[in-house]
């Protein structure tokens, strides 16, 4: 069901570019939340999994519209010289509710049914649907492009067989699955081929122009590098205190929250601070805390206390923090009015690239260095050998949190505004 919902939004976000183009604000964002609440509802009357499952589906359609929709208006209607604030408003919004998730779900759970989950959702989906349909009024200008066919097969292909690849890759024997490896060299084959498509045809599903810049392709690669990064905190961190402290799903979440809310606060803080300093100090400050936090875990084990590790992890979500918003700044202020939707959408299919690969592939990292371990260190206790397990992803973590800051030393003084 999760390799399902992020198959659909992997699929979606580079097509939501010519949509963008192709109708209103309005009528796009009406759509979507429309779509998402019929998601939502068939999630919670589902009888059967395969009927939760299409549900999930829907709403991940309806998602694949809405976050490069968002960001892409924030680019239409906001002036450079603030971009960050709004990019930091932009991303407060996204990362507050994944941070308190778990402990809301956790709790609904523990004491109602799952259901109800999304029987909230569907309510406050409406609450939002309905000052949209009353007040929501378009700001983009249409263009009324042709759609590629071939494109959207390619980018669909493409896209979805890395997405379901990578997936498979973090399960049980999937390094050693040769239609694993296959879907893979597939997906980005038609990848190459989509990108080039791009370059040739008058009318590109998605625009490969922002990539002409330097800083841009660079952001786009520190983006997908912080994404990962913060992945080996959000899927290693709770596994090995479930492991080793015996924590639950809700205690698990509490322990995440402090530095979810972090996270959200401080990228609204740092994309004000871009709009003032710029965005170099920001990075290196928060690059090096996050280095100064990963290899303080490398030396994590059962007697770690949940209090060190809660706040380990709060400053961990300050460094990213102090990237993920002037960062996505930067790389959108390269990015020309007239194609500011394509910027969009890349940079959201960025994030879900990397939502595909970081779970993936510190899953797999875990299992291999855990076969070896044990192959090596018979009869050795479980504890322990997560332990050496969990070291061994946060040294592979700081090796991606290096090539960051190398990417980051590159940076020119002072980004190239082209809007």
């Amino acid at each position: 069901m999760t390799t399902g919902y992020m198959l659909v939004i992997g699929i979606s976000i580079p097509v939501s570019a010519y949509l963008m183009e192709k109708f209103t604000v309005r009528q796009l964002y009406i759509t979507a939340l429309t779509i998402y609440v019929i998601g939502s509802l068939l999630a919670f009357t589902a009888p059967e999994f395969y009927v939760l499952l299409i549900g999930r589906l829907v709403q991940a359609t309806g998602t694949g519209i809405i976050m490069p929709l968002a960001m892409n208006v924030i680019m239409t209607v906001t002036p450079v010289r603030i971009m960050g604030t709004m990019i930091g408003v932009y991303n407060l919004v996204l990362l507050f509710a994944p941070s308190i998730g778990p402990v809301f779900s956790g709790l609904v759970i523990e004491f109602y049914s799952w259901r109800m989950i999304f029987l909230i959702i569907v309510i406050l989906s409406v609450l939002v649907l309905i000052p949209a349909v009353l007040f929501l009024r378009n700001v983009t200008e249409q263009t009324n492009p042709k759609i590629d066919v071939w494109s959207v097969a390619l980018s669909t292909a493409g896209f979805g067989l890395i997405v379901v690849a990578f997936s498979g890759f973090g399960a049980e024997g999937g390094l050693t699955n040769p239609s694993v490896w296959l879907m893979l060299a597939i997906g980005f084959s038609s990848i190459l081929i989509f990108a080039r498509r791009q370059i040739r045809i008058s009318n590109p599903l998605l625009s490969m122009k922002p990539f002409r810049s330097s800083i841009f392709s660079k952001s786009m690669v520190m983006i997908l590098l912080l994404m990962m990064l913060q992945f080996s905190m959000m899927l290693i961190l709770p596994v090995y205190f479930q492991t080793v402290a015996d924590l639950s799903a809700f205690e698990t979440g509490i322990l995440m929250l402090p530095g979810g809310i972090v996270l959200a606060i401080t990228t609204m803080a740092a994309g004000q601070l871009f709009d003032k300093i710029g965005h170099k100090p920001l990075l290196l400050t928060g690059i090096v805390i996050m280095l100064g936090v990963l290899a303080v875990f490398t030396t994590i084990s059962p007697e770690t206390g949940l209090l060190t590790a809660m706040i380990m992890y709060a400053l961990f979500t300050l460094g990213l923090g102090l990237n993920l918003s002037p960062v996505t700044s930067l790389a959108l202020n390269q990015v020309e009015r007239s194609i500011s939707a394509h910027g969009s959408a890349i940079t959201n299919t960025i994030n879900q690239i990397s939502g595909a690969i970081g779970p993936a592939l510190f899953t797999s990292i875990m299992t291999m260095t855990s076969q070896i371990y044990s192959h090596n260190n018979a009869g050795a206790s479980e504890m322990y050998a997560m332990t050496q397990v969990v070291h061994m992803v946060y040294y592979v973590a700081i090796g991606f949190a290096l090539i960051a800051l190398v990417i980051i030393l590159s940076f020119r003084k002072a980004p190239v505004k082209t809007h």
